[in-house]
């Protein structure tokens, strides 16, 4: 699921609008024309709808991409980051899951291994930060043995 902001779906929905009038792309400026914002802002909402791979920005030109994906609308940016980490949190915690031995316990380092370079590629901020949410929220326990550092899974 893909999170945006409110103002980010008035500009893709009215990309949604356009996109079959034009097969080169829309226009920047018929966009900002037709919603009334500010250049900077529309160059900001374009930016972070390309980087949620919903459209291809380039040359001043919008194009809609494919997409089967479902899309949630929130207030604020700071709601859209929350939306989105709980969704990391559930992934990582499906990735957990199958890591975990017949013991409900997984190496640190495999866990860690897994969550920064396996298929969620998390920095090591926001990696520390769900594993540390999944700690408080009593999904995972950090646990030690003689061996090593290891994570329990608790549900």
């Amino acid at each position: 699921m893909i999170t945006i902001t409110k103002k980010e779906e008035i500009v893709f929905n009215q990309i949604k609008i356009f996109h079959f009038e034009y097969d080169e792309g829309i226009p920047e400026n018929l966009i900002k024309m037709e919603l009334g914002i500010y250049e900077h802002e529309l160059k900001e909402i374009l930016t972070e709808l390309a980087n949620k791979n919903l459209i291809i920005h380039e040359n001043k030109k919008i194009k809609l991409k494919d997409i089967d994906k479902e899309i949630a609308t929130v207030d604020s940016k700071k709601e859209a980051l929350k939306a989105e980490l709980d969704v990391k949190e559930e992934k990582s915690l499906e990735i957990i899951k199958k890591l975990v031995d017949e013991n409900n316990i997984v190496p640190r380092y495999i866990l860690e291994g897994n969550l920064l370079y396996g298929e969620l590629k998390l920095s090591d901020f926001r990696m520390y930060h769900i594993i540390l949410s999944l700690e408080n929220k009593n999904l995972i326990k950090k646990t030690e043995k003689n061996d090593g550092e290891y994570y329990m899974l608790l549900e």
